[in-house]
């Protein structure tokens, strides 16, 4: 007599072939299984991991630097002797490198979601790998040649510090739900108490985290200073090229408080504009004087200076992305701008009632007027006519001659001093770097009656930080940008903040305890293996494992017994069960399993066809 077998058609799983397969490659039924992670892929999921906290980082950290993409272009240019904006291919490859790991991390939690074996594929290791590798070479690199750059984080913090928070406590609570099924569908009581201890230290430290957050953005509005005064440094040169007078002109027009121009003296004694030791970036100096390139552009005659054009390769280079934007006009004009003398500059701020504050470099020592360049500088201004309380003077060279004969000059310095040593040496007026002060010597300069004026600031969430913190000014590339904040980005009372954080705390944590209650009911269920229920499963049609793991229970049972025919085993093909494959397997059922295989080879009416 002849036993006809069911036929087992599968139904397909398109969401689950997608996911093992991008992952692991494993794109067929038979390749995929239900069996523990082996202790090698686990390893793999925490390289994973640290390899996206590690890149996330290195993203936060490369995109909170915008502020200084254009200082880091010209250090690479001293470097290099060649001027591109590498800031950009960076930040575009940390954040190709960032989108990567975290869709495969998000992949590897999805394979814990629904239970499969986690197998990451060998050309996802070896991707992650150079990720993780470029990434930490890159890390070293900028610890190596731009070091003082880290100060930027405790900065940033200050301005994202509160809403990291809130992202990672969401982040925390999204989570809730896959250690919430681990934990109801692991046997081992010893993994169950790893597991929540590890998640609930995570937690609490997140839950407190806001006790370590400080922010001079904490404060009650009627304690907020006065908006810190633009100065614009190199005049406004994302609107034109720097230190021409175009540039200082558009600083003008966007209604910057003061003027910032670098100086240096030509070997004829003209006090000029100049950022860079050569003439090389700025201006068309291997076209006129293909000898000269790497001189000192200290060492040119005036005459020299003049025929250069100044404004050529602002189009060309467009440091900050801006050229574009250019009326036909001022594309023009920017096109035709010369070097500009310390003289044209003068005039214009004097005309407007301007401030200007300088930076003049000391030529080599070759140069004719290595000794009188304080002297030739301090001639010019003076012959000016700008009012004297209007200049801020900062080399220290000769500061007591130039107080003798410029007694109104605001005498600044560009070294970080007590403000004790400041107020002996006369000094009413500080030019750092943004990132060399705290909110606390700012506090201090402030009640020392020593103005801080901090370079240079562009983005407004930097500029609202030292608003906060009671900056008297900031010299700034983008005074168009700045002068349009009626107000700190954010500002919030500290018990209103405070509020928000213990109501996110305490909603974060009554979701988490309705995750792990809904997770324990909807697995818990289950775990009760008896044939009534399993037909209750099959009969709704509930895909999962554990209804596979009891179906196959139930399978192994019957045979077990002697029951072999179609007719009892029917339940494979009816209410759309999946088979048997080894992937459903426990642990506990390979041994019972390889006793009864001899008879399950005769016996099972199912045959397996995967679509």
């Amino acid at each position: 007599m002849v036993k006809h077998q069911p036929l087992q058609v599968y139904e397909r799983q398109l969401c689950l072939s997608c996911l093992t397969g991008i992952y692991g490659c494993r794109w067929k039924r038979y390749q995929r299984s239900h069996d523990d992670t082996t202790k090698w892929e686990r390893l793999w999921f925490l390289v994973l991991c640290s390899t996206f906290f590690l890149i996330l980082f290195w993203l936060y950290f490369w995109w909170e630097v915008h502020n200084d993409y254009n200082e880091f272009n010209w250090f690479l240019y001293n470097r290099t002797g060649y001027w591109s904006d590498w800031s950009i291919p960076i930040l575009v490859t940390t954040a190709a490198g960032f989108s990567y790991v975290a869709f495969l991390l998000i992949l590897a939690l999805c394979h814990t979601a629904v239970g499969q074996q986690m197998n990451l594929h060998w050309l996802h290791k070896f991707a992650v790998t150079v990720v993780l590798v470029v990434t930490v070479i890159s890390m070293i690199s900028m610890e190596q040649l731009w070091g003082e750059e880290w100060d930027i984080l405790l900065l940033s913090f200050q301005a994202t510090g509160p809403f990291l928070h809130l992202g990672a406590v969401a982040a925390i609570t999204l989570l809730a739900w896959l250690v919430a099924g681990q934990f109801a569908r692991a046997e081992k009581s010893c993994f169950q108490a790893v597991l929540l201890l590890t998640y609930l230290t995570v937690l609490t430290a997140l839950y407190l985290v806001p006790l370590s957050i400080t922010s001079p953005c904490l404060m009650e509005k009627n304690n907020l200073g006065p908006k810190p005064a633009i100065i614009g440094h190199q005049g406004a040169p994302m609107l034109a090229p720097e230190n021409t007078l175009m540039s200082f002109q558009e600083a003008i027009e966007q209604k910057a408080s003061g003027l910032y121009a670098d100086v240096k003296i030509s070997h004829d004694g003209v006090p000029f504009l100049m950022h860079d030791n050569t003439l090389r970036r700025t201006t068309d100096v291997e076209k006129l004087f293909p000898e000269r390139v790497g001189q000192d552009s200290s060492m040119f005659n005036w005459t020299d200076l003049q025929a250069l054009n100044a404004g050529q390769w602002f189009l060309k280079d467009d440091p900050f992305w801006t050229a574009s934007s250019l009326s036909e006009a001022d594309w023009a004009l920017a096109g035709n701008q010369s070097v500009c003398t310390l003289s044209e500059v003068l005039q214009l701020a004097k005309n407007s009632s301007k401030s200007i504050l300088f930076n003049v470099r000391r030529p080599p020592p070759e140069h004719p007027h290595r000794e009188s360049w304080i002297n030739v500088t301090l001639h010019t201004v003076l012959q000016s006519g700008i009012q004297q309380q209007h200049v801020m003077w900062t080399p220290d060279t000769d500061r007591q001659l130039v107080r003798q004969m410029a007694p109104g000059f605001q005498q600044t310095s560009a070294v970080k001093k007590s403000v004790k040593i400041l107020q002996e040496e006369g000094i009413v007026r500080l030019n750092l770097r943004y990132n060399q002060v705290s909110t606390q010597e700012i506090r201090d300069s402030r009640e020392g009656n020593v103005s801080l004026t901090l370079f240079t600031v562009s983005e407004p969430w930097l500029y609202s930080v030292l608003w906060c913190s009671g900056v008297q000014s900031v010299t700034s590339d983008a005074p168009h940008i700045l002068r349009k904040l009626p107000y700190p980005i954010w500002l919030m009372p500290p018990e209103e903040y405070k509020l928000l954080w213990i109501a996110a705390d305490v909603i974060s944590f009554i979701v988490i305890i309705g995750v792990f209650v809904l997770q324990k009911w909807r697995l818990g269920s289950i775990r009760s293996y008896n044939p009534e229920q399993i037909m209750l499963s099959a009969a709704v049609r509930r895909s999962s494992r554990d209804v596979n793991i009891m179906k196959e229970k139930l399978i192994f049972s019957e045979m077990n017994n002697g029951l072999g025919s179609a007719e009892e085993l029917s339940l494979c093909s009816e209410n759309g069960y999946e088979g048997y494959t080894n992937e459903a397997i426990t642990p506990r059922d390979q041994q019972h399993h390889a006793r009864m295989q001899p008879n399950y080879a005769q016996k099972t009416p199912c045959i397996l066809q995967d679509h």
